[in-house]
């Protein structure tokens, strides 16, 4: 039987769809915006997957050494564990800090725990990184704003995949990357990313994603304006669209060159070749679709590891997408960035939309003036297990 350490941090994830990019220090503010929880579901959703994993392997036991409430055992409840596999090795105040996450890792491992799963961001990773100090390996189910650190599944039914998978022995520890960005400095629109060490994870390439990769473009400048030609075109050719441009430096530059206001790390409303909102939340997007129903999201991927959406642009909820239509979202990539990006990943949350965007196999990615390039939509799931 192995022993897994088994935590959530309650407030991962608050600040996507209400625009606040993060968490840290703005849960407040966060749920007073009108978020919802996003880490217990998630949580959930990877426990009922390993769940469902487990009934057809007699042979896989775990005893989950968990937090008491929403910490934890809540989620393990919810999700049909068997109450003689819980053991609640901490009982935290109800309104929960970094520290309990801490004193849960120092209690999992004095009480065995041969791997610790946790429920969260960047910022839970290197909370639960640092009280690990290498002892045991980590593996993260994503449910923060932003997961940069490479001891994240892509999605939580694939970290159900990598868990079966430990336990059966097919897959072996290594070391991954835990990188964490100033949140307070993301909001301004300056991305300032730190990285804090590296820690003991599982690897599995195709279900682990990999650490936030930059791209160095040698002719950056000449390949920025021919995009920048290109959805200038079309923004005139479609003057009654709305673009909703999504966060990052590839975007950013594109708009910037088209003489476009663009926040850096926010989504911007662009409409007959002007900027008419600026750094908008779900609920915003929601009011500016009921007046321009034709919509279009041009987004990019995140370097090395492909996520186009789920990562960093949590406003774009299932509802805002299945307004515009999974035909209607628009990729765009430097060559060079796509040349290092494998495959093209989608997490928004909702399983059944994010299975409408992978029966497509494959999305056209614009990589220059008129030019797009086919590439393949990575699966959450792998043939990891038999």
């Amino acid at each position: 039987m192995k022993r897994v350490g088994f935590v959530v941090n309650p407030i991962a994830g608050l600040g996507g769809r209400v625009g606040l990019k993060g968490t840290d220090g703005v849960a407040d503010e966060a749920l007073a915006a009108g978020a919802e929880p996003v880490a217990g579901p998630r949580a959930i959703a990877f426990l009922t997957s390993f769940e469902r994993l487990r009934t057809k392997d007699p042979t896989i036991d775990i005893e989950w050494l968990t937090c008491r409430g929403t910490m934890g055992s809540e989620s393990l409840e919810a999700a049909g564990v068997p109450r003689d596999r819980i053991r609640i090795v901490c009982s935290p105040p109800r309104e929960t800090s970094s520290r309990d996450t801490e004193g849960w890792v120092r209690r999992a491992i004095a009480e065995g725990a041969d791997l610790l799963v946790f429920c969260g961001g960047d910022g839970t990773a290197r909370d639960v990184a640092t009280a690990a100090r290498d002892r045991v390996p980590i593996l993260g189910i994503p449910a923060g704003v932003k997961m940069h650190s490479g001891v994240f599944a892509v999605s939580p039914a694939a970290a159900a995949e990598i868990l079966v998978a430990y336990v059966r022995g097919q897959v072996h520890v290594g070391s991954a990357e835990t990188l964490d960005l100033d949140e307070e400095a993301y909001r301004r629109g300056e991305w300032k990313i730190r990285l804090f060490g590296t820690v003991k994870t599982l690897v599995e390439p195709h279900l682990v994603q990999a650490g936030k990769m930059m791209v160095a473009e040698v002719s950056e400048d000449s390949v920025r304006a021919e995009l920048a030609d290109h959805f200038r075109e079309i923004f005139e050719r479609e003057p009654d669209t709305l673009f909703l441009l999504g966060p990052g430096s590839t975007v950013d530059g594109i708009a910037r060159a088209c003489g476009l206001e663009k926040t850096l790390l926010g989504i911007d409303a662009v409409l007959g070749g002007r900027t008419i909102s600026t750094d908008v939340n779900e609920k915003q997007l929601l009011a500016l679709l009921e007046h321009h129903p034709r919509a279009k999201v041009v987004v990019s991927p995140i370097g090395g590891q492909g996520f186009i959406l789920g990562r960093g642009n949590l406003q774009l909820s299932p509802e805002v997408l299945r307004r515009i239509g999974t035909r209607n979202v628009l990729v765009v990539a430097t060559p060079g960035k796509l040349a290092a990006t494998p495959v093209l990943r989608i997490d928004t949350g909702d399983e059944a939309l994010d299975e409408e965007f992978r029966k497509k196999e494959y999305l056209f990615v614009v990589v220059g003036y008129r030019t797009t390039k086919l590439h393949p939509l990575g699966s959450v799931t792998s043939g990891v297990l038999p």
